[in-house]
């Protein structure tokens, strides 16, 4: 059984019974889910994942009014509880079970008590930040407060913020997929140009990301992730072999005719959203006309490569 399936049936088998009996007046200000850190809450987990940070159980956010008046009490119950509340191994993690506060919830995301408030809040804000703050599932929100703040977070980004990051990892790809991965191998850098293509891989899963209007997950589940997504999804299958494929002789003529379709799919779905329309084949100059449509000012002004 999938995290979430079980996160799910373990709140209906002992949640709904706990604060039903003994917090029945708080019980519509009291959200329940499974949101966060941990595969599990993007569905990606398995067999594997379970050794470790795997804790069971589920996630119950509150206010903090709610929390002055019943948080202690609300997490005792929680802890008492007949499921395997699992130990955590590594120093990093941060278990998204048992109850937290909504404001330190979103904190530990956002830096704030809730969305950004500012463009630069939003450009300064990690994609995988945002991924995990909106992943996994609510099972009930009554209040409405968690899953308010949740949406702005998955729909809210401006538009000014999504061009100016996607302009910037526009241009990554130029310089570090169609320049220097080519470049270095030339060299005899083979190092060097296997980071160059970590580097391009990593901005075009961004760009995509971005034009599908998804944040983008932490770096080992972003290319599983792509699957799902509704545009240009068939090119993870082409970015894996990139980074896994052979580097002989043959092995480089390929990947440097794979990294310009892909840089030509993405070109396209640049034109099909209306924010380029030259017909250069090397990405620089479409990253720049992406930013020509950035109507900030402040945005404007920063380093086409800052986002």
């Amino acid at each position: 059984m999938r995290g979430l399936e079980e996160s799910r049936r373990l709140y209906e088998r002992y949640g709904v019974d706990m604060i039903d009996r003994h917090f029945s007046k708080w019980a519509g200000r009291i959200a329940v889910g499974l949101v966060g850190h941990g595969s599990e809450c993007f569905g990606f987990d398995d067999e594997i994942s379970r050794d470790h940070d795997f804790p069971e159980g589920f996630c119950l956010w509150i206010d903090d009014e709610t929390d002055r008046a019943i948080g202690v009490q609300l997490s005792r119950a929680y802890r008492s509880l007949p499921f395997k509340k699992a130990e955590e191994r590594s120093a990093l993690s941060e278990t998204s079970r048992g109850v937290r506060r909504i404001s330190d919830f979103y904190s530990r995301y956002t830096g704030s008590r809730g969305a950004p408030e500012s463009d630069l809040q939003w450009l300064s804000l990690p994609s995988h930040a945002l991924a995990e703050a909106t992943n996994g599932e609510v099972f009930r929100d009554d209040q409405g407060l968690f899953t308010s703040i949740r949406e702005q977070l998955l729909t809210g980004m401006p538009e000014d913020v999504r061009l100016k990051k996607l302009a910037a990892r526009i241009v990554t790809m130029a310089q570090a997929g169609q320049y220097n991965y080519p470049r270095c191998v030339r060299h005899g850098e083979f190092g060097a140009a296997m980071l160059a293509m970590a580097e391009f891989v990593n901005a075009a899963c961004g760009a995509i990301y971005l034009l599908n209007r998804r944040h983008m997950p932490y770096y080992k589940w972003q290319l599983r992730g792509m699957e799902s997504l509704e545009k240009l999804s068939g090119m993870a299958d082409a970015l894996v072999f990139l980074l896994t494929e052979d580097n002989n002789e043959q092995g480089r003529i390929l990947k440097s005719a794979i990294i310009e379709d892909v840089c030509a799919n993405v070109v396209k779905e640049l034109k099909a959203q209306h924010l380029t329309h030259g017909s250069w084949d090397y990405l620089e100059p479409h990253a720049f006309e992406i930013a020509s449509h950035i109507e900030s000012s402040e945005l404007r002004a920063l380093h086409i490569m800052e986002g």
